[in-house]
């Protein structure tokens, strides 16, 4: 004896249940015509095995189909009814079989119900239609089997169809039962992994007042979606459908769970106006031999007390009672349709917005380039507002701002980073020109110079001014003219060592050889003094020892400063956003500042030695020359510092040449030009008497 559970009448209108004889007030209204069919191929399966000898050997099967009204309770006593033994039967057994096995039932509800109440007596329960991922639980429900797979699937599937199209702002009604509630649960995890919100739950029942389903057609109005998902029975659907088509509620797009895509209500006239264009999944079907010619001869006139027949037989001649040819418009209805597979081509889809195009669903577009998105408060995360990307970020195929690399910067529209302006000192910019038209005059003042002194070598202003340095010295500020020149240009390994080093070599140069003059001026006057042959004894070879050593000094500090930690060209980002300072690092900062300091060193040392020499009694003194020009070249270097810390960029390049140039004219000017005022405007002055201060 098999059990079979069918909710053959849809909508429980009462408290109490009914079975094959209704009490006094109590009625199950809705005769489903599919759910019928449903128990005749029950029927019609179990007389197929009967009458092949070869599948059940000496067993022949029974069955007592009983309907659930869609309802647990309903269900739940069914059950009890079919498992337990009659007290009464007309059977001449003395043990009346109860079922040993159990058909039911197509609501996941009502299948809990019985799962869980015949499962520890070990009774098989099959469902036909029951796809709550919660009856898979095995340890629960041991003897539960069912012939469609669970939900877990359906809600995988209907995941990717959401993704497929790029819906991403979706609503959702679901039956507000364990089918529904498991179904969505599952629908939600999915559909998350893919960033699309839900951006409403409605709730639905066949059981449910008037008012709870206006209250979702409400929400469907309120909101902004273009999609909803249905996963609901088409008997808990029904009623909201009917509102929806009462409120010209169209546009909509709408996906539909297995319980209802193949439903026969939905497909009417009336509900297609909204719902026309459903997308869902159907449950695979095939033809079954011999049972369309089975569901043909039910008949009430072959056996009165069969199950639902009297009902059956009461709608199908409601509908066609005028009919003229009645078998054949009997034989197409919809009762006796078995292939309900829709063509899988999205050309046939009937959308419902964009003019038959694929609608979207969006709670907000996507943000153009160059914004990024902002979460708006209180709201799910698919609604947002877009904000331009700050400076030095961008977005174009991203929702969020990416910073630029450290060498590129963002354009206008904040989606695309460009390189950023390279910046030094070149040759073609007004600083640039300056820099070189300076450098090369005094350069050339030097080398003319040199010219002048040695053609009037013979005189005795070259004479007493010690030509030898003088020429020497004029050399070496040649150098230190040339030495900004290095300055001007892109930065390079070799430029950058070249720059400070021959900087601080060629300025010690030139200090040793003021330095030098400045002694040979000291000694010269003692060398008047009776009795100081130290003085006499100081020549041309001290004098060049006086040079050699000084600036051997410096040059063993530019080595070690070359060896251990060099100047290099580098990138500075610090002074703005959207250009690159090439510049030279000094590598060792300690190394710099220790050329500077033995500059400074021999400067003030020559500064002082100079001051004490500024009174002696010649007419043309040197000393004096010379104080002013290291006044000058001590005063430049002191403000040079700071200015040479605070400039930004290039400016910083400007200031160090500056104060090479400054100083090195300021040495040329205050030594060099009184003597060539002397030798080319007034050479009646360049002679002994005047130079030794005799009139």
């Amino acid at each position: 004896m098999i059990g079979g559970i069918f909710p053959v009448f849809n909508k429980e209108i009462s408290n109490t249940y009914t079975f094959e004889k209704e009490p006094p007030g109590v009625k199950c209204a809705g005769f489903d015509l599919r759910v019928f069919q449903w128990t005749q191929v029950m029927i019609f399966s179990i007389e197929e095995i009967n009458k092949d000898p070869a599948l059940l050997p000496n067993i022949s099967l029974g069955y007592k189909i009983l309907d659930s009204c869609a309802s647990p309770t309903i269900t739940l006593r069914a059950a009890l009814t079919l498992a337990g033994r009659p007290e009464e039967t007309e059977s001449t057994l003395p043990c009346p079989p109860a079922i040993s096995a159990l058909i039911a039932e197509s609501g996941s509800s009502q299948s809990l119900v019985v799962a869980g109440m015949l499962g520890p007596f070990q009774v098989p329960i099959v469902s036909y239609f029951s796809t709550c991922a919660c009856l898979s639980n095995r340890l629960k429900y041991p003897s539960f089997f069912r012939t469609i797979p669970s939900d877990y699937f359906q809600a995988k599937a209907l995941a990717a169809l959401v993704k497929h199209f790029g819906w991403q702002w979706i609503g959702v009604i679901q039956s507000d039962n364990d089918y529904g509630h498991n179904g969505i649960l599952a629908f939600s995890e999915e559909v998350k992994k893919f960033g699309v919100c839900i951006a409403f739950v409605g709730k639905v029942l066949r059981t449910y007042t008037m008012d709870k389903i206006l209250n979702v057609v409400e929400m469907i109005k309120k909101s902004t979606v273009k999609v909803i998902l249905a996963f609901a029975a088409e008997g808990d659907l029904y009623p909201l459908m009917k509102e929806v088509v009462k409120q010209n509620i169209t546009g909509i797009q709408w996906i539909a769970s297995e319980a209802w895509i193949t439903a026969s209500r939905p497909s009417t006239p009336e509900i297609y106006q909204a719902f026309g264009g459903a997308l869902g999944f159907a449950v695979q079907k095939m033809a079954i031999p011999n049972l369309k010619p089975f569901l043909a001869g039910i008949s009430p006139y072959k056996d009165p007390s069969a199950a639902f027949v009297r009902d059956f037989w009461e709608i199908m001649v409601t509908e066609h009672l005028q009919r003229v040819n009645f078998k054949n418009e009997f034989g197409d209805h919809i009762y006796f349709d078995k292939n309900g597979d829709p063509p899988a081509s999205y050309d046939i889809i009937n959308w419902q917005l964009n003019d038959g195009h694929v609608p979207t669903s969006v709670c907000s577009d996507v943000c153009p380039v160059g914004t990024r998105k902002a979460q708006i408060k209180g709201k799910p995360t698919c609604c947002f507002d877009c904000i331009p990307c700050a400076d030095g970020t961008i977005a174009n195929l991203t929702a969020d701002c990416t910073p630029c690399p450290q060498e590129f910067w963002s354009n206008e529209r904040k989606d695309q980073c460009i390189p950023k302006t390279v910046e030094f000192l070149t040759y073609h910019e007004p600083m640039g020109i300056a820099i070189t038209v300076v450098s090369i005059l005094g350069a050339s003042l030097s080398l003319a110079t040199i010219m002048v002194f040695f053609h009037y070598r013979e005189t005795p202003v070259i004479k007493a001014s010690n030509s030898e340095l003088s020429c020497f010295l004029l050399f070496c500020l040649f150098l230190c003219f040339l030495c900004p020149l290095t300055f001007i240009g892109r930065p390079t390994v070799w430029t950058c060592m070249l720059r400070h080093t021959a900087f601080g070599v060629t300025f010690a140069l030139c200090i040793s050889c003021v330095l030098g003059k400045t002694i040979v001026v000291i000694t010269a006057f003692k060398a008047t003094v009776p009795g100081n042959k130290i003085a006499r004894k100081f020549g041309p070879a001290q004098q060049r020892i006086i040079v050699f050593s000084c600036t051997l000094i410096q040059i063993v500090i530019c080595i070690l400063w070359l060896e251990l930690k060099p100047p290099f060209p580098d990138m500075v980002f610090r002074y703005s956003n959207k250009k690159i300072v090439l510049e030279c690092n000094t590598g060792s900062e300690a190394a710099f500042y220790a050329v500077l300091g033995y500059i400074a060193f021999l400067a003030i040392t020559c500064l002082v030695l100079a001051f004490l020499a500024r009174k002696l009694p010649d007419n043309f003194n040197e000393a004096k020359f010379i104080t002013f020009s290291m006044l000058i070249f001590c005063t430049v270097w002191i403000t040079f510092i700071p200015a040479y810390i605070s400039s930004p960029g290039k400016f910083t390049v400007a200031v160090e040449t500056f104060a090479i140039l400054s100083s090195a004219f300021g040495l040329f000017i205050c030594i060099f030009a009184p003597k060539c005022y002397i030798i080319l405007i007034k050479p009646e002055k360049n002679t002994k008497r005047h130079v030794m201060g005799k009139n």
